[in-house]
């Protein structure tokens, strides 16, 4: 009997010592520190700040820089809004908030864009990180020289979905510079941050923002955060009357105290900012800038320590595949005037390839009806971008590069046959004698990049061939051919540790090889830049690989390659 009451003394004792804990714990949470910054979206005017610089936790923030990559890739051509990413076991592992996606599966772009945009999923970030750039650091990387070329000076990122990991950091101030870009830089698809709903593919998805939307007037995004180290972050955009403000709330301590912190910063903001202001839209994004902090980057893609292309001019028309030849009508002609103040040939050869807007003809560059389009977002006119930023219409910036000397009858038929994926099988082909005509159904800058006269079929590590393809002015006159400038190596070099390939294949033919690794560089150009193709016989199959790369270069470019569906395997080192 005395035992029963002990027991029960125990339980009650520890009853109220629960109770005791769970009101004092309240006591004892330390909440986020607080930080805003408001200002005229129009001029970038700062209207109020307080604690702007401090550098906090930025929570799912973070995605604007995930998407604001994004969407330069696609308009690069590095990807398109079709291009299916496989989900590797890490992005399927993620914490909520999430998408569900499964390890091994595959799904498009323009859904985990969706998902991340509107449903803030953890999962989606992760595997567009890796589809982009083959890992989580490598796209960590690329969104430090990003942030650091807008000038967001106290942002360092460490993943692609802003859960909290040491060192990934940003500021009030940071974000709204990063909300500005999106809002400027990306107007066609900037209608995401607004919509309700969305389908992503595998589930229809509701945006985290829903409540801010729907409660105060004129709002159309952008961005929400949360974790416990952050608490409740928002960088919000509203346009009333013509007047455009942006407004970054860090470490709200619940969603409806954030929501009301940044409505009354709007309100402010609208009763200060003047009704009439000239607009002047964001600063390009400067890579020099990237560079003086330690960070390389490349003006076309995160390739390359330091390698900047600047082409200075506005390109009048957008890259298009010109007529087949006998279908009617004179091939479009690219007409700009340009000049090259400071190219890297690797660099050069990296826009070229991501100014070609053929070849895969499914690169999306701009939103279509039900895909990321939505309702017009009246917005003053973004000044016309920085030529190293690439154009909205046909991708990066006009770099045009001489074309190799005619190249072998097969690889002409190559070039016709590449430029001309996706057309009709009825088509008649040029012929394979016609150098002109083949050469006119790819555009000049990829010919120069990737068609030297095909090497010959030699024996494992025998004979390749280096392209050294010179830059040429563009001009209003069909681009002239120049002489041949390539080079004969007799042996693969192994110094610098460039010892390493990729192969995509083994084909039963020379021409079946060539033509897989054309479509291959033309679709990863950044991965390949400083690679060379080669075409390996052993026992009448013909294995298709790019070779002279280090291990490192290899290694990631398999890891994209087959982030996209694309079969790579290592070779070089021990891997014979």
């Amino acid at each position: 009997m005395a035992g029963r009451f002990n027991r029960i003394a125990q339980n009650l004792r520890w009853l109220a010592f629960l109770v005791l804990v769970g009101i004092a714990a309240p006591l004892f949470v330390v909440a986020a520190p607080y930080a805003d910054y408001v200002i005229d979206a129009r001029t970038g005017e700062v209207l109020h700040s307080q604690n702007a610089d401090t550098r906090l936790y930025p929570a799912s923030l973070t995605k604007m820089m995930t998407l604001y990559i994004t969407f330069d890739a696609i308009r690069r051509g590095e990807i398109s809004l079709d291009t299916e990413i496989t989900v590797t076991a890490d992005a399927s592992r993620e914490p909520p908030s999430k998408l569900g996606l499964r390890t091994g599966q595959r799904i498009k772009l323009r859904y985990l864009i969706r998902a991340a945009a509107v449903k803030s999923a953890n999962d989606a970030a992760t595997a567009i990180a890796v589809g982009l750039e083959g890992s989580v650091p490598n796209f960590a990387a690329r969104m430090n020289r990003t942030a650091a070329a807008m000038g967001m000076t106290n942002t360092s990122f460490r993943n692609a979905n802003g859960l909290t990991a040491s060192g990934h950091m940003s500021t009030a101030h940071d974000m709204t510079i990063l909300g500005r870009h999106l809002l400027y830089d990306f107007p066609d698809y900037y209608n995401l941050f607004s919509r309700r709903t969305a389908d992503a593919g595998m589930a229809q998805v509701r945006n985290t923002n829903s409540r801010f939307l729907d409660s105060y007037s004129g709002a159309d995004g952008i961005k929400t955060g949360y974790t416990d180290a952050a608490g409740y972050n928002i960088v919000a955009s509203a346009e009333r009357g013509g007047v455009r403000i942006i407004a970054t709330v860090f470490g709200g301590t619940s969603t409806a105290n954030r929501n009301a912190r940044v409505s009354q910063l709007l309100n402010n903001a609208f009763g200060q900012a003047p009704r009439n202001a000239a607009f002047r839209a964001p600063a390009p994004l400067d890579y020099s800038r990237a560079q003086a902090s330690g960070s390389s980057t490349a003006a076309t893609t995160q390739s390359g320590a330091g390698k900047t292309v600047r082409v200075n001019g506005v390109l009048l028309t957008s890259v298009r595949p010109p007529q087949r030849p006998g279908s009617g009508g004179a091939p479009e002609t690219v007409v700009a005037s340009a000049s090259v103040d400071a190219v890297d040939m690797d660099a050069a050869i990296a826009a070229a390839l991501a100014a070609a807007t053929v070849v895969t003809a499914n690169i999306d560059n701009s939103p279509e009806d039900d895909s990321l389009a939505g309702p017009e977002i009246k917005l003053p006119p973004p000044a016309s971008p920085a030529a190293d930023e690439g154009d909205d219409e046909g991708g990066a910036s006009e770099v045009m590069a001489a074309a190799e000397p005619a190249p072998e009858p097969e690889t002409a038929f190559i070039l016709a046959d590449v430029a001309t994926m996706g057309m009709s099988q009825n088509d008649t082909p040029p012929p394979v004698d016609d150098l002109e005509t083949a050469a006119l159904m790819v555009p000049p800058n990829v010919v120069a990049a990737l068609i030297p006269p095909t090497a010959p079929v030699v024996e494992p590590v025998e004979q390749v061939v280096a392209v050294s393809a010179p830059l040429i002015e563009l001009s209003p006159e069909p681009p002239v051919l120049a002489q041949d400038t390539s080079a004969l190596v007799t042996r693969v070099s192994t110094s610098g540790g460039l010892a390493y390939g990729i192969s995509v294949g083994r084909y039963g033919s020379s021409y079946e090889a060539e033509r897989a690794l054309l479509v291959v560089a033309l679709s990863d150009s950044a991965a390949l830049v400083g690679a060379e193709r080669k075409i390996v016989e052993s026992r009448g199959r013909y294995d298709a690989t790019f070779v002279g790369m280090t291990q490192e270069m290899a290694e990631l470019a398999c890891r994209r390659l087959q982030a996209r569906g694309t079969s790579c395997s290592l070779i070089g080192g021990n891997n014979g």
